[in-house]
């Protein structure tokens, strides 16, 4: 394990620790400190792709290994960071800043505890950035940061062929602003990060140094500590799915498609992602694994991923709500919760249907429902065994159509692959 504290080996383990500066296993063996993750407030919710620096804070509360800060960029996130990306982004108005921030702090509240001798802290950088004077600004910070060094740094580079403007290229003093004003006045003495922070975050290192010096002797003023960036074992980045960006609030991306997109990890990505994203232990995952090579077919890992990662988001309630839907939508087994019915109608392939549908027998709602593309399509299916009604295999071109379910709901199956849910028109 790389380091004697709790936190370095834990972090080493589950895979979470890339890099790391100078002295930083010493100060953890002299006591907790604070240290911070920041947020981009660009939108009203976090995303899958910020578990990992959620994760980090976690593990430093958890271990107490100190305080952890959430720094919410509401400062920075008027101006765009270049890291990670290829075209200067939008930039936010402060009402729609103080929304999204509002947002972040609320879903920060599911994984850290805000109270107690490590209590979580969430910060929003405009309080402090939009105090700063032009001329104040270039004499305090600005004069520390030669253009070469700004050059040298991977998140400027890869902009300079396609263009990029001088508010984003100014982003990097700005991030190392942010770490010398919560070490000063806030005694944050850490920043954590994806790896494609380092860049910004050393720089904030340099910055401290400049401006404050070393701490006692030769030990260093403040630390820096990242993670691996998340990528699947296809490339792709983690949190991106055909329909976007996976998001932790329920607006934006319901419960139904946050537990399915846990549920459909690859195999080879899913033990990684247990280590990375859940508080689950060490035997506890080697065992998932094991029975995860036996059964492959029966996802235990991916369930447990699944159901872990919504409880952590949603609460426990909800991911025990879409357990249900799941085993009911994709086991073959009759469906008569009618819980899980409302969520399956919301979020699969659908219909509504009256008292003249009801009248049009099997055959007919079949085709009314859009289950099968045409009549002659519909008899066939029929006649081969291959439509369900409320899980009942209709078997005659005349049968009725059972009682709905509840009063209200028909599940239609057309063999083990497609599902359509009819709900009773109000």
């Amino acid at each position: 394990m790389n380091g004697t504290h709790p936190f370095l080996a834990e972090l080493e383990w589950r895979g979470l620790l890339a890099d790391q500066s100078e002295g930083l296993a010493a100060r953890l063996g002299r006591g907790p400190l604070s240290a911070y993750v920041g947020f981009d407030p660009t939108a009203p919710s976090l995303h899958v792709g910020n578990l990992v620096p959620i994760s980090d804070l976690v593990h430093l509360q958890q271990t107490g290994a100190g305080a952890p800060v959430g720094l919410v960029g509401g400062g920075t996130g008027m101006i765009g960071d270049p890291s990670g990306k290829s075209a200067e982004r939008n930039l936010l108005d402060e009402a729609t800043l103080d929304v999204n921030r509002a947002a972040i702090r609320a879903q920060l509240e599911r994984f850290l505890d805000f109270s107690g001798s490590l209590s979580a802290r969430v910060l929003d950088n405009r309080e402090w950035l939009a105090r700063y004077g032009l001329l104040e600004w270039l004499r305090e910070v600005g004069k520390h940061f030669s253009i070469g060094y700004m050059l040298s740094k991977d998140s400027v580079e890869t902009r300079l062929a396609g263009g990029i403007s001088l508010t984003e290229f100014s982003y990097m003093t700005l991030q190392a602003t942010d770490f010398l004003h919560l070490y000063r006045d806030h005694g944050v003495e850490m920043q954590m990060g994806g790896a494609d922070q380092w860049g910004n975050i050393t720089a904030g290192l340099e910055l401290i140094r400049r401006v404050i010096g070393r701490g006692d002797g030769e030990e260093p003023a403040a630390f820096a500590l990242s993670s691996p960036l998340l990528l699947t074992s296809g490339g792709t980045k983690f949190g991106k799915t055909e329909e976007g960006t996976v998001w932790l609030a329920p607006e934006m991306t319901s419960p139904y498609a946050f537990y399915q997109y846990w549920i459909g990890q690859d195999d080879r990505d899913v033990g990684m992602m247990l280590r990375r994203l859940t508080l689950l232990a060490a035997d506890q995952i080697y065992g998932l694994e094991e029975e995860q090579q036996r059964s492959p077919e029966a996802r235990p890992a991916q369930r447990a991923l699944a159901w872990e990662m919504t409880s952590r988001v949603h609460g426990r309630d909800e991911a025990d709500r879409q357990r249900r839907v799941a085993e009911a939508a994709f086991s073959g087994q009759p469906v008569r919760d009618l819980d899980v019915l409302d969520v399956l109608f919301e979020e699969l392939d659908h219909f509504e249907f009256g008292d003249e549908e009801l009248r049009m027998g099997a055959h007919g709602l079949a085709v009314a429902s859009g289950l099968y593309p045409s009549r002659s399509e519909a008899r066939r299916q029929i006649e081969q065994g291959g439509l369900s009604i409320n899980d009942e295999r209709v078997t005659a071109l005349d049968a009725p159509v059972p009682e709905p379910i509840g009063g209200r709901y028909l599940v239609l199956r057309a063999g083990r692959k497609r599902l359509l849910i009819g709900r009773r028109a109000s």
